[in-house]
């Protein structure tokens, strides 16, 4: 008889065992990986940008508001367009975009496997066409190629799914840290956005890849905090009622920005030309965009400090915001390559230039901070990645309280007003649906004896073979399936239809007892004290849709229980979130416990 010990005493707060050393063993090699792949894409960003705007083979720091093509200028983002749009067709699709629903698609619906081509092409063609003037930033393209990175080691390798999966999302953390000097932010990026869970399981080997990468490129002597920023202002209710106000604005700003991206994309899908060519229209509104305001091009970190610095006039900001905004939606649209995050940094910073004006007094750069983050995590509805990104940023964490104030009020926001995220539209638009709230499984909550039938109807294990069909034939027979049960209520099997029909197709004798049928048969037993997560593995395995439960003790049956009780567990789980009643005082709440008491 198996009766799959479940004994409570063996349960763990957590699944994870030895193993996780292992994996994070691997993520230190992905992490290094990553690392260097991050320092080649902002080197090959440099040496594009030289070459496309002043001619020169050098990493030389050039800025391209000095570039002397002049009028010319508009055409190099259409030949950076042309070549990605090349790269693209004849190389491989996934380039396009902006590299994080790649990610999070490989994740979900694709085993986490990413090609060669992909951790190869992705920073090249990023490459291009940011160094073409693409108003793009380096962390999308860092993700889907650190990604890639940590999916091919992984690949190599004999790991689980889930495995693959830990280290893909360790790769583009150890990637975006190599960028931004932001191994919190990583970690919570892959937290919120990547993983799709909370286990050891994954969060160590992801949280070992960022460290590594921020200790390595700590001793590469990059910078960090990339924009150190001293700023602050006195908590108080009128400070809350700013950081909420630019909350609230951000959230606007980034449902406004997501609806430009798509419109832009649907608007090129019309188009009666190959999507080869949609980079090079796209390209084209951007060089304009660079004649209107040349700072709106690449990836403009210049921008992200002048306004923390408090540099940046409201005016300045207002026309850097537009046209960043129409440029970076259409390129985006259009299917170039380039990432969101840096670009949404530099949007959400000019409103809150603009912003601050009419807000209360702080120090410079601090209104443009919080919007910054804000528009970032109401983007990418990621607000506690945006919070520590911020807060690496600038190295300072005494804005830890605004800052989460504005980025949870711009989660509201875009939660409340849109369906989707700009990172998950695009999933969704490929025909699959996501959810990102993370719950406790109610089956790892319930034991059996809160949801089994306690009355349970059996049949005597001296029953005949011709008494069990004609009892399951019977009109008020209610169930298909019955425990059999010898004198001392232990458990021998079950009967159901098929069964009967086995025995008699068998050739067993009508007169056989179902004691005598059953006999060394093996039975799938449930217990009152087990878990319903457990028990889901159990009826899949035993490929039976009831079963009996018997106490452990002595194995007598007291209870029966089968799928359609487990779903009565989700419904009931989901009925907690509808219903609505008062626990306390007088009124509907205690009429309702009254009535449920009855």
């Amino acid at each position: 008889m198996n009766t799959h010990n479940s004994n409570p005493d063996h349960l763990r707060d957590f699944t994870t065992d030895a193993r996780v050393l292992l994996v994070a063993a691997i993520a230190v090699v992905v992490a290094t990986a990553g690392l260097f792949a991050g320092v080649a894409l902002l080197k090959l960003i440099r040496f594009a940008t030289n070459i496309a705007y002043f001619g020169q083979f050098s990493l030389a720091e050039l800025k391209l508001q000095d570039t002397p093509l002049g009028l010319a200028a508009v055409i190099v983002p259409v030949i950076g367009a042309l070549i990605i749009g090349l790269m693209a067709r004849y190389g491989s699709e996934k380039i396009r975009g902006h590299g994080i629903p790649e990610a999070i698609e490989a994740i979900l619906l694709g085993r986490s496997r990413l090609d060669a081509k992909v951790a190869i092409l992705k920073p090249l063609s990023s490459a291009i066409s940011i160094g073409s003037g693409g108003p793009f930033g380096a962390e999308g393209p860092i993700i889907m190629t650190g990604g890639a990175i940590g999916s091919l080691i992984a690949q190599m390798l004999p790991v689980s799914d889930n495995e693959r999966k830990t280290l893909l999302v360790a790769g583009a953390a150890a990637g975006m840290t190599t960028v931004f000097g932001t191994p919190i932010a990583a970690i919570m990026l892959a937290v919120e956005l990547l993983l799709f869970e909370w286990t050891p399981r994954s969060f160590i080997p992801v949280a070992v890849a960022a460290i590594v990468a921020e200790v390595e490129r700590t001793m590469l002597h990059m910078p960090g905090p990339i924009f150190p920023f001293a700023g602050n202002m006195a908590i108080s209710f009128l400070g809350l009622g700013g950081w909420v106000l630019v909350g609230i604005c951000a959230g606007l700003l980034s449902g406004l920005l997501t609806q430009m991206v798509y419109a832009c994309e649907d608007g090129f899908q019309k188009l009666p030309i190959h999507w080869m060519w949609w980079p090079m229209l796209g390209g084209l509104v951007v060089g304009i965009g660079g004649l209107i305001d040349p700072r709106a091009l690449g990836v403009g970190y210049d921008n992200i400090a002048d306004m923390l610095d408090g540099r940046t006039i409201a005016t300045a900001a207002l026309l850097l915001l537009a046209v960043k905004a129409i440029i970076w939606s259409v390129a985006l649209g259009s299917g170039t390559s380039g990432g969101v995050l840096a670009p949404l940094l530099i949007m959400g910073g000019a409103m809150g230039a603009v912003l601050a004006g009419i807000l209360p007094a702080a120090d410079p750069g601090f209104w443009a901070l919080l919007a910054m983050a804000a528009t970032m995590g109401g983007t990418m509805r990621a607000p506690l990645t945006a919070t520590f990104f911020a807060v690496e940023l600038t190295g300072n964490t005494h804005v830890l309280v605004p800052l989460i104030a504005a980025c949870a009020a711009a989660h509201g926001v875009t939660v409340l007003l849109m369906k989707r995220s700009i990172l998950t539209e695009k999933i969704a638009r490929r025909g699959h649906h996501l959810v990102r709230e993370y719950r406790v499984d109610p089956f790892a909550l319930t034991r059996v004896r809160e949801v089994m039938t306690s009355e349970v109807e059996s049949v005597p294990a001296t029953m005949t073979l011709h008494g069990a069909a004609a009892f399951l034939t019977a009109p008020e027979t209610r169930h298909p399936s019955f425990p059999v049960i010898d004198e001392n209520r232990q458990v021998l099997g079950l009967i159901d239809p098929p069964a009967i029909l086995r025995w008699r197709r068998a050739g067993k004798h009508r007169t056989a007892t179902l004691g005598e049928l059953l006999a060394g048969s093996k039975v799938t037993l449930a217990h009152p004290d087990e878990y319903l997560e457990g028990l889901s593995d159990k009826l899949v395995t035993a490929n039976v849709s009831h079963l009996p439960v018997v106490e452990r003790e002595d194995g007598r049956l007291v209870g029966y229980i089968g799928w359609k009780d487990l779903m009565r567990v989700r419904s009931r789980k989901q009925a907690e979130e509808r219903e609505r009643s008062t626990l306390l005082g007088f009124g509907r709440g205690k009429k309702a416990d009254a009535a449920e008491g009855a």
